[in-house]
């Protein structure tokens, strides 16, 4: 049975825009994913909000997704892993680039490639997601100064990082747009979309291995 973990923040989770509540199970990314594939395909959920790549957020706690990492990979033993995290490193407090932004994803890609478990021959494949773009408005746009910006850069950087790793990788933002009223999140034919745009690169991911 293929396990695919899909490792990610609140867009992963499943956050509803301008309300504080999350999407149900059968209308999250994740879910629309599993649903899509054949039976035998298990698709865990791993979206936590605020999640960073790999840096400390010095106002909100255990957010370091690399810290959660390997715990997570030795608890699920995953065949794939779907990466898709970097928005929250857009944070002003954490002043980063979008190509820093990038290498903190690549450096969890190059933990999950890495990653040797007595229980598991061989280490889980990677694909890489850049997040889509932002918009700086209402609560986040104070919060993420210049990430609209920032984030118009991630598809390339993150597909450089990819083809520096040798994973698969996909943009994003050419299928998914954020809430442009709220900025950040989702609204739910958006993950509908990505759902998707993902299963047959999943698909494909496990006839060539």
């Amino acid at each position: 049975m293929p396990t695919i973990l899909c490792f990610g923040d609140s867009n992963t989770w499943g956050a509803v825009p301008n309300e504080d509540r999350r999407y149900g199970p059968n209308e999250r990314w994740p879910s629309l994913l599993r649903m899509s594939l054949p039976d035998g395909y298990e698709v865990i959920e791993e979206g936590q909000p605020g999640r960073t790549t790999v840096h400390d957020d010095p106002f909100e706690g255990e957010k370091n997704g690399l810290r959660y990492l390997r715990p997570c990979l030795e608890s699920h033993l995953p065949d794939l892993v779907i990466i898709m995290l970097g928005t929250n490193d857009m944070k002003n407090c954490l002043g980063l680039s979008a190509f820093d932004i990038s290498r903190g994803a690549a450096r969890l890609a190059q933990e999950v490639l890495n990653f040797d478990n007595w229980a598991k021959r061989e280490a889980p494949q990677v694909l890489l997601v850049a997040p889509p773009p932002v918009y700086e408005i209402g609560f986040f746009g104070s919060m993420f100064i210049g990430g609209a910006e920032k984030s118009k850069e991630f598809g390339f950087h993150y597909r450089n990082r990819a083809e520096e790793l040798g994973c698969a990788f996909f943009d994003a933002g050419t299928v998914v747009e954020s809430c442009p009223n709220e900025g950040i999140h989702w609204q739910q034919d958006q993950h509908e979309k990505l759902a998707k745009a993902l299963q047959p690169m999943v698909l494909a991911s496990f006839q060539k291995s």
